[in-house]
């Protein structure tokens, strides 16, 4: 099992990158796979990818809302350059 996973209670997580909360939770899985813990530590694990989890599902959430933002501020210049294109020909 690898020592470093955080544990829920530490506010380490909120500040990881999304690509570090994917390595932390997808090495919480396997350590909860592996089927070799004790139960108060398997539950402690499991809540940690919870948390991880969580964290992983706003980060993605914000970014797609932030992609949403740009499509629409953008997406009418693009419209407007695409029929000045069109105008042209």
């Amino acid at each position: 099992m690898n020592d470093n996973l955080d544990t829920p209670h530490d506010e380490g997580i909120d500040k990881l990158t999304f690509e570090q909360a994917m390595i932390k939770l997808d090495e919480t899985v396997r350590a909860l796979e592996a089927g070799d813990l004790p139960l108060e530590e398997a539950t402690s694990l499991y809540e940690t990818g919870m948390e991880l989890a969580r964290v992983c599902n706003e980060m993605l959430g914000a970014t797609e809302l932030k992609i949403t933002q740009i499509q629409t501020a953008y997406g009418d210049q693009m419209q407007f350059l695409d029929q000045g294109f069109a105008e042209e020909e």
